[in-house]
C-alpha cells in the first residue's frame, strides 16, 4: 500500500473513524485523487488497495506527483453525502466512489469532477449510467456484476438436490434487491424456491438468519454491506444448523463460508485504477465506457465445509483457485 509521511487519523462526530491523507498542494503538477467507500470491509478495502496499487504501478508517487485522500462513510448514507460534498469542495482531479451509496452521493454532488465508480452491481439501476456505452457525462467505472446462472449451477454442485435457497438482504441497498429479483426469476425456472429475508440493519442479521432454520438447503450471500458487516453471526448459524454458506465474494471463505465463486475485488480495484490513470492523462470520463470486472475466482474452505456438513466433489476442489484449511 502507498504510504505518506504525514498520515493522520481524524475522528469527528459526523465521520466516525474516517481516514484522511491530507492534501498539501493543488499545484498542477500534483494530481489529487479522492477515494470514498460506504463502509470498510475486506471486499471494499481490496478495491481501494487495488486502485492505489495501480496508480503506483503506473508510476505515480504519493507525496511527489500524487495526493490521495480516503474517507469511509462507516455505513451511513448521511456521512456519504457529507463526504461527497467535502470532496467536491476540494476539487480533486478524480473521485473514486466504492459501492452504490457512495457513488450516488458523489454523482448528486457534482456534474463536472470525474467520478469513477467501483464495485457496483448495476450502475444503470443505480441511475449512474443509462447503458454500458460511454456516458457523455463525468461518470465511468467498473461494475462487479456477476452472471447468476453459473452461480446457480455452482449451488447445485454443492447441494445436488437443491430445493430451497436462503438469501438475506438489505431492502434499501439496490445491489442486493437487483440480485434478489434475478435470483427469483432464474431459480423459479428450475423449480427452486428462494426464501428472502430483509434485514434493514446489521443488528438484524442474526434474527434474519434464525428465521431460515429448517426452510433452506443453503444460504447464498452477496456483498450486501449489512450482511458482510455481520458475517460471523451468519457463519455461526450455518455451522450450528449444518447449512452450507456460499458467497459471491472470495474473502468470505476466510470468514467461514464453504465456498465463494465470484469477482476478485482487488482486480476490480486495479481495473478501476486504470480508468483513473486514463483520466489523469487527459481522457474525459464520458468518453470511457463503463466496464465489468474481468477476474473471477473459485475459493474453498474445507474446514467450513466440514462444519456445515458438506462433502465437496474432488473435481471441484481441484478446480479451485485457492483452498484453505486443508488437512
Amino acid at each position: 500500500m502507498l504510504k505518506h509521511p504525514f498520515l493522520s487519523f481524524l475522528k469527528t462526530s459526523s465521520l466516525v473513524a474516517a481516514i484522511i491523507i491530507p492534501i498539501f498542494s493543488y499545484a498542477n503538477e500534483i494530481k489529487h485523487v479522492a477515494i470514498t467507500a460506504i463502509v470498510e470491509h475486506p471486499s471494499l478495502d481490496e478495491i481501494r488497495d487495488g486502485v492505489k496499487d495501480e496508480l503506483s504501478a503506473q508510476g505515480y508517487q504519493l507525496g511527489k506527483d500524487l495526493n490521495v485522500q480516503y474517507q469511509s462513510a462507516q455505513g451511513s448514507s448521511a456521512n456519504a453525502a457529507q463526504i461527497a460534498k467535502q470532496f467536491v469542495a476540494n476539487k480533486p482531479d478524480v473521485i473514486v466512489a466504492i459501492a452504490t451509496p457512495s457513488a450516488q452521493a458523489v454523482a448528486a454532488s457534482t456534474k463536472t469532477i470525474p467520478l469513477v465508480f467501483a464495485g457496483i452491481t448495476d450502475p444503470i439501476a443505480a441511475k449512474l449510467t443509462k447503458n454500458w456505452q460511454p456516458t457523455g457525462t463525468n461518470i465511468t467505472g467498473v461494475s462487479d456484476y456477476l452472471e447468476l446462472a453459473p452461480q446457480i449451477s455452482f449451488m447445485k454442485t454443492i447441494v445436488p438436490n437443491l430445493k430451497s435457497v436462503g438469501y438475506i438482504y438489505s431492502p434499501g441497498e439496490i445491489n442486493s434487491t437487483i440480485v434478489l429479483k434475478q435470483l427469483q426469476e432464474l431459480l423459479a425456472l428450475q423449480n427452486i424456491n428462494i426464501v428472502a429475508v430483509p434485514a434493514q440493519r446489521t443488528a438484524d442479521i442474526p434474527t434474519a438468519a434464525k428465521s431460515l432454520k429448517g426452510k433452506v438447503d443453503l444460504i447464498y450471500t452477496t456483498t450486501d454491506n449489512n450482511v458482510v458487516s455481520a458475517y460471523e453471526s451468519l457463519v455461526k448459524f450455518a455451522n450450528e444448523n449444518k447449512i452450507p454458506l456460499l458467497a459471491s465474494f472470495p474473502d468470505a471463505i476466510e470468514r467461514g463460508a464453504v465456498a465463494a465463486f465470484g469477482m476478485s475485488y482487488y482486480d476490480v480495484g486495479r481495473q478501476s485504477g486504470k480508468l483513473v490513470v486514463r483520466i489523469l492523462k487527459g481522457e474525459k470520463p464520458g468518453d470511457i465506457a463503463p466496464e465489468t470486472g474481468q477476474e473471477t475466482h473459485l475459493v474453498i474452505n474445507l474446514e467450513a465445509a466440514k462444519r456445515q456438513g458438506v462433502v465437496l466433489p474432488e473435481d471441484v476442489i481441484k478446480s479451485a483457485y485457492r483452498v484453505i484449511n486443508s488437512k
